[in-house]
């Protein structure tokens, strides 16, 4: 009896042991999406919201960020910005030491408008325009591939769907799975995609990918930050990678007329 409780004991040390191994080797990310509202405070018209949203981030040391509604250099910012235009991913580059990347959907005010990605390590960017089969906004997915060493590399892609048309949205959905197709390894799809659970582009990138609150049973609305009814920020993850989801939290944060969203996996 004694011998068969020792043999227990040291089969579930061993247990333990190999399971805190394979933690280890494990790579653990932080990341976050935030619809800005063009970096200007919508409940306070003509103040930047872009030091508040600066101080968040480092608060929280994600790995890896997607912004949509990203302004670059336009007059836009003038009007909240008394030193002149800004770009907004430079001056959050500026504010948290993070690399930036700027995609640009539109040409707007003179400048851009469009998606924006932080990254703690450097990073291989890309950009790509998404459909408008109805017209209306033009759209765009920033990706960025990033090697965390180990032989370990992640693609990040980042975008903001059409507002108005399903039609569109869809469309874009099935762009974007065949834009991220061409790359190999873990992939991550974030950002402000404008429609619920119940619309066909939720189930078309159903298919491919998880929905990363859904699967840890803890899906929260997302807009607006002061109300929030709907939800319609999500981040999906590659079914092609075994992901261990670890936290997904909506920050109680007023910056933007979306509440940001802060995910921690582990591949």
């Amino acid at each position: 009896m004694k011998r068969n409780f020792l043999l227990i004991t040291c089969l579930l040390l061993i247990s333990n042991l190999l399971t805190m191994e394979i933690r280890a080797q494990k790579q653990t990310l932080t990341l976050l999406t935030y619809n800005i509202y063009h970096g200007e405070n919508p409940y306070n018209r003509g103040k930047s919201n872009v030091s508040e949203i600066a101080a968040l981030i480092n608060q929280i040391k994600p790995d890896l960020v997607a912004l949509q509604e990203v302004d670059s250099m336009t007059n836009r910012t003038k009007g909240f910005n008394p030193d002149g235009k800004k770009d907004l991913v430079n001056e959050l580059e500026r504010l948290t030491g993070m690399n930036g990347y700027f995609a640009k959907a539109i040409d707007f005010s003179e400048g851009g408008y469009g998606e924006g990605i932080l990254t703690r390590l450097p990073a291989h960017f890309e950009s790509f325009a998404l459909p408008t089969p109805k017209g209306g906004e033009g759209r765009s997915l920033a990706v960025a591939k990033v090697d965390f060493g180990n032989e370990k590399e992640v693609i990040f892609a980042g975008t903001h769907l059409c507002h108005e048309f399903e039609e569109n949205r869809t469309a874009q959905v099935k762009a974007i799975q065949n834009i991220l197709s061409r790359y190999s390894g873990p992939i991550v799809l974030t950002g402000d995609f404008n429609f619920t659970s119940e619309e066909m582009g939720y189930e078309v990138l159903s298919e491919n990918y998880k929905d990363a609150a859904l699967a840890l049973g803890n899906p929260q609305n997302t807009y607006s930050s002061l109300e929030a009814k709907i939800r319609i920020d999500y981040f999906w993850l590659g079914n092609k990678t075994d992901w261990e989801i670890i936290s997904v939290e909506v920050l109680d944060v007023a910056f933007s007329d979306h509440k940001p969203l802060l995910v921690k996996v582990r591949w």
